[in-house]
């Protein structure tokens, strides 16, 4: 089912170490609103939607979430390519790296481990397409935040493509919310 192309949706080339930037980011790695969040809320609900169609759009887009997902963890390693131990410390990085060294981990960006709690499924497809719109919406706003903190075109590239599928991703599920209730699902 899945094909994995080992090349990124969009490419990511980031030259200039920034810390505290691969701190904010990390939010969409593993936060509430981020992207392994969605990849399984997604992955989750698609065994209650009531059409093939659903369960094949939802299935879609938790895959691509995890290649979006790649596209976070790869930012970050970027981001702190070459930074001392010193460096992440000043950057409010020590709590990270005591537990995971250089690697990326899902956490937000105060440090909080990725939980299920982040996210949703109650069976109702109403329900769920109104909370993945939601969901889709907050990623949204969150990747409008980080362009607003970042000044690099490296960085603020690929961001704004995040930003994008995540709004053609509101749409798609609103799509698909809208043809359920005409359909009283």
């Amino acid at each position: 089912m899945f094909k994995y192309d080992k090349k990124l949706p969009y490419p990511i080339d980031i030259k200039k170490k920034d810390l505290k930037m691969a701190k904010y980011i990390l939010t969409q790695f593993g936060g509430p609103n981020g992207e392994l969040a969605a990849a399984m809320r997604y992955f989750s609900q698609k065994f209650s939607m009531p059409t093939e169609e659903g369960k094949a759009l939802l299935s879609d887009i938790a895959t691509e979430e995890l290649s979006h997902n790649e596209m976070i963890a790869t930012m970050v390693t970027q981001l702190m390519s070459g930074a001392t131990v010193k460096e992440l410390e000043d950057a409010g990085l020590a709590n990270i790296y005591t537990e995971h060294g250089y690697g990326v981990y899902p956490t937000d960006s105060s440090g909080v481990s990725f939980t299920a709690a982040y996210f949703s499924n109650v069976g109702d497809p109403i329900a769920n397409l109104s909370e993945d719109m939601a969901a889709e919406q907050k990623a949204r706003a969150i990747y409008e935040h980080l362009i607003d903190l970042a000044d690099d075109e490296d960085v603020i590239q690929p961001l704004l493509f995040l930003r994008q599928r995540e709004v053609v991703h509101f749409n798609r599920f609103k799509e698909l919310y809208e043809k359920y209730k005409k359909l009283n699902f």
